[in-house]
């Protein structure tokens, strides 16, 4: 690479660090000052909280990345602008989308370590802080579906329980119903249902099952039932946060597993899926939208540059949180939901790029 790609380049990675330094003690601060009650109240060992705020620090920079890396471009590239120095490179003959090139060198450097980030470091962070959340800071909270359980536990068999208490282990009003092909075979209903970790036993009360004949049903009664069922009771009804705490791999499996048994989650599960692509690849796009507003001297300086940016983050960061509840609270397409913000922002980065270039 030329002078002017490392001169760039030295700068865009800087910057973006220097943001990073800055800014994740600051929300350490804001955080700790919040939960500073909960904590002393609660007798968290130091240790704890050493390994909370470290998790919290990946799972911050994580969530927060693009809107750093924006206006991190944004301030370095004033400067250029103020100091001439954008003038300079370009009347020395260098074209536009030749000066762009390292800002997408930097961009490709940061979009890299984004994705490893997003897929096996970020997800191991994310349950470090999730569990010391609801350990400590949240306590008594549900993180797990109570009530109207109902799953596809495999090909043949669907189960039904109206109260499921994951910490006890128990449910009431449990069905399970077992098919061939279309065809109902058996049903077998119980009052209550425990699971004994001692003996991997399921212990049902009040129990009804029905077998299907041709002709007519065999129904028989039993008071209590010690059997083995076909499924993992703490698998039944996953943490509100489990896809957050999955690593890419184990993220696809769980999403499949779960779309079988028929979850209620699945369009949650996806946003955090392709979240994983979409936030990488918005560095690309927040690039260019920052060097096309700021490379050029404004009246007001570099202060209508930033508000200019952080209005624009403002923007991205709303459009990404509704369109992501709204993909997770109703059937509005995850896939729409998570890259809307990125087409939406990727148009006014083309449009922005030829008014720059001019």
């Amino acid at each position: 690479m030329k002078i002017l790609d490392w001169y760039i380049l030295k700068r865009y990675l800087g910057t973006f660090t220097m943001m990073l330094v800055l800014f994740i003690p600051i929300g350490i601060t804001v955080n700790l000052a919040e939960k500073i009650d909960k904590i002393l109240e609660n007798e968290v060992p130091f240790i704890e909280v050493a390994y909370y705020y470290l998790d919290f620090t990946i799972y911050f920079a994580n969530l927060l990345f693009p809107i750093f890396l924006f206006l991190s471009v944004i301030w370095f590239t004033s400067k250029l602008a103020m100091n001439t120095e954008i003038i300079a490179f370009l009347s020395s003959g260098v074209s536009f989308y030749r000066f762009l090139r390292p800002y997408l060198i930097g961009a490709t450097i940061v979009c890299i370590g984004a994705l490893i980030l997003a897929m096996y470091l970020a997800p191991q962070a994310s349950k470090g802080f999730n569990e010391f959340k609801y350990q400590y800071l949240k306590r008594g909270e549900q993180t797990q579906e109570t009530s109207d359980v109902y799953r596809q536990i495999n090909d043949n068999e669907y189960i039904y329980a109206s109260h499921f208490q994951p910490k006890s282990k128990s449910a009431r009003n449990f069905t399970l119903e077992h098919f061939e092909g279309n065809e109902l075979k058996f049903k077998i209903s119980a009052a209550n249902l425990r699971y004994s970790e001692e003996d991997s036993l399921y212990k049902l009360t009040r129990v009804d099952k029905r077998i299907i004949g041709k002709e007519e049903d065999s129904i028989m009664f039993m008071r209590t039932l010690d059997t083995i069922l076909p499924f993992e009771f703490d698998e039944l009804t996953p943490e509100s946060y489990i896809a957050e705490t999955l690593n890419y791999t184990e993220l696809n499996e769980f999403i499949e597993k779960e779309r079988r048994r028929g979850s209620g989650n699945i369009n949650r599960y996806l946003v955090v899926a392709y979240k994983r692509w979409s936030i990488p690849i918005s560095a690309f796009i927040l690039t260019i939208i920052a060097v096309a507003v700021a490379s050029f001297k404004r009246r007001g300086g570099m202060g209508v540059n930033l508000a200019v940016g952080i209005t624009l983050a403002f923007i991205f960061i709303f459009f990404d949180k509704v369109f992501g509840t709204m993909a997770e609270q109703s059937t509005f397409s995850p896939l729409i939901a998570v890259w809307f913000p990125n087409i939406v922002f990727g148009v006014l980065a083309v449009v922005l790029l030829f008014r720059a270039k001019r």
